[in-house]
């Protein structure tokens, strides 16, 4: 009895994960996520919420609810197994938050539904692959972050000095040269906006002006983009890898069978060649 219920349970475990991993459910499920995307944004829009608020909300309850049954049969699926991806994390995390009171001190997590449509990138297997390139560049654009604000600071320390007792407003202390300087760093009203009045008085600016838009936004900001490239490429690199290498276990797997099966045919052949040949000495006695 104990075998035939473990029997049993199994098949139902597999067929719950055949139902979960299928491709149209997938599908359906990433057609919610983008629905519920579409209602979110709507509960923002009092025209709407005035004509169909109630048919929103409720829409947006069942959506939820099959998300929550969704998480759950991926954890009674996987167990231990769940919390070992860190994409099943994110999307338990998430389905969380949409699930705790959104009143009193929590009224802010009713801005944070709108995280559920973040399911996206651990649906979609082409987003999933870049948001896993982007955290793989994430040592190398520290790395050049810490350089940027070395920079940021010798130059913000250079303006203060220079030109604070002129522009207060721009370099008056060190927090409003850093942010100056970064406004100039996206080329944002950095000429008629600031470089050329600050020529006014100083002719010469220039020559701080330009130094460090040439290193902070054509060097640095190159930078950032060929390290996330890079980081791209080694990714799709170690995928292909990963794919070769599976496909060359998958055969040598199927090569081992093939020789197995070959082996026991030769001896069941060379058995039944003894048969045949014990089998005239037996009809001769």
């Amino acid at each position: 009895m104990e075998t035939v219920a473990h029997s049993a349970s199994a098949s139902t475990h597999e067929r719950l994960r055949t139902f979960i991993e299928h491709r149209r459910v997938q599908g359906a499920i990433i057609a919610l996520i983008l629905i519920n995307a579409v209602l979110l944004g709507l509960e923002t829009w009092p025209a709407a919420m005035a004509v169909a608020g109630g048919l929103i909300v409720h829409l947006d309850r069942a959506i939820l609810a099959v998300f929550v049954v969704e998480i759950g049969l991926r954890l009674f699926l996987y167990r231990r197994a769940f919390w070992r991806d860190p994409w099943s994390v994110f999307d338990f995390v998430v389905v969380a938050i949409a699930l705790m009171p959104a009143t009193g001190q929590f009224a802010v997590l009713r801005a944070l539904r709108v995280l559920r449509v973040l399911r996206l990138l651990t649906m979609v297997p082409s987003m999933r692959r870049v948001v896993g390139a982007l955290l793989g560049a994430v040592p190398g654009l520290l790395s050049i972050g810490l350089v940027l604000l070395i920079v940021y600071y010798v130059f913000a320390v250079i303006a203060t000095n220079l030109f604070a007792a002129d522009y207060p407003q721009w370099f008056g202390h060190l927090g409003r040269s850093f942010y100056t300087l970064f406004q100039i760093m996206t080329l944002e009203s950095w000429s008629m906006g600031i470089a050329r009045p600050v020529m006014e008085n100083f002719p010469y600016a220039w020559a701080f002006f330009v130094p460090f838009i040439l290193v902070a936004t054509f060097t640095m900001l190159n930078l950032f983009i060929a390290i996330i490239v890079n980081a791209m490429q080694s990714f799709t690199e170690k995928e292909q890898q990963e794919t070769v290498a599976a496909v060359e276990q998958a055969r040598e797997h199927i090569e081992a069978d093939l020789h197995a099966e070959v082996r026991a045919m030769r001896e069941d052949i060379r058995e039944l060649r003894t048969l045949l040949s014990q089998q005239p000495a037996a009809n001769e006695k």
